[in-house]
């Protein structure tokens, strides 16, 4: 069964940066797409940011510019560098396959943007 651990997430004023981390266990993680999404309170989840097996990246424009996603598939880790930050990224984050498709979601990160 598919394990996923994230972390990084922390309190940061406007225009500061963090990286967040997901380590994946139970699964090759060379062989899928995978995505950062975030939900905000009262809000649905959304997938803000995805990169292919091969690294092909992808970000929702909310966050292009701003947000780099990497993977190290030797360390079965997919990684977020969120500079920039705004207050509207205040959400939980979390990593999963991209499309999701069922299973298990990890618990997630607290980001919270404030002055």
């Amino acid at each position: 069964q598919v394990q996923l651990v994230e972390s990084g997430g922390g309190l940061v004023q406007p225009g500061g940066s963090l990286r967040l981390s997901c380590v994946v266990s139970g699964s090759a993680l060379r062989l899928f797409t995978m995505g950062w999404y975030r939900q905000a309170p009262g809000t649905e989840r959304e997938l803000v940011a995805r990169i292919t097996s091969d690294g092909i990246t992808n970000y929702v424009d909310a966050v292009k510019g701003r947000f780099t996603i990497s993977r190290d598939n030797a360390k079965n880790t997919v990684s977020l560098q969120m500079n920039s930050l705004i207050p509207r990224d205040t959400a939980v984050y979390y990593c999963n396959k991209v499309p999701y498709a069922g299973g298990t979601w990890g618990q997630g990160t607290q980001v919270t943007v404030s002055s």
